[in-house]
């Protein structure tokens, strides 16, 4: 088995599958999954743990957060982000979300939060009653950010970070890669580092990735990994 299942609670699990995790929730009428996996049949998976009806949400379309979404034939997804979707060739309705909507699912509500730059329709999962933020790729610790690409935005992200730091309802994170939980604190500490590596202050140390050359700027607790250029133009 390339997965691993982990009970979070009684009414949360995680799924740890090759680097990514994704995440199902549930409440006293549904069920809801949190991106489908890299390579799993995550809603399967899913139908092992809970007998209610599952749905399923992106955080964003970067292919291993949607390994699985064939199949649902519908999903929730920020329409900002569907032309990153359809770049994979999977199929599927997309039913949007946006900033402030909320999902309940019978005594459980979640509630969306947009935070572009990762990719444009990034979004993070605040689960009110728990405080918890299911916050997808922006945050990590001992992890590696993606920002290099024609769909990472850098100043967009820093905006994304800047409202995360200020935004109330939740306590800690649980990204999607790295460590888990993360503490709020290390929200305002990646915005510091990332804010250095646009003004050039951290070297990016140039790396491979699948025929390409990156460069990766260690923060100290983590690493963003920009386009090969300078920093402050892109990252």
């Amino acid at each position: 088995m390339d997965y691993q299942i982990i009970r979070m609670n009684g009414n949360t699990w995680r799924i740890e599958d090759r680097g990514v995790r994704f995440f199902l929730l549930t409440g006293t009428e549904k069920a809801l999954l949190i991106d489908s996996g890299m390579t799993v049949r995550a809603k399967e998976i899913a139908q092992t743990l809970t007998d209610l009806p599952v749905s399923l949400l992106n955080t964003h379309a970067d292919l291993d957060h949607i390994g699985s979404n064939e199949q649902f034939a519908s999903f929730y997804m920020h329409p900002a982000e569907e032309a990153n979707y359809r770049r994979s060739g999977k199929p599927g309705t997309i039913l949007p979300v946006s900033e402030g909507d909320e999902l309940d699912l019978g005594e459980r509500k979640l509630r969306i939060i947009h935070l572009p730059g990762h990719t444009d329709g990034s979004i993070a999962v605040l689960d009110i009653q728990n405080r918890v933020l299911i916050s997808g790729d922006p945050v990590q610790e001992h992890g590696r950010i993606f920002m290099f690409g024609a769909h990472r935005n850098m100043q967009s992200y820093l905006a994304s970070l800047e409202k995360l730091k200020d935004l109330d309802g939740f306590d800690v994170l649980w990204p999607s890669h790295a460590d888990l939980p993360v503490s709020r604190e290390t929200i305002g500490r990646l915005l510091e580092g990332a804010e250095k590596v646009v003004r050039g202050e951290i070297p990016g140390i140039p790396e491979e990735f699948h025929g390409m050359t990156i460069r990766a700027y260690d923060l100290g607790f983590t690493v963003i990994l920009g386009d090969a250029q300078d920093s402050k133009r892109s990252v």
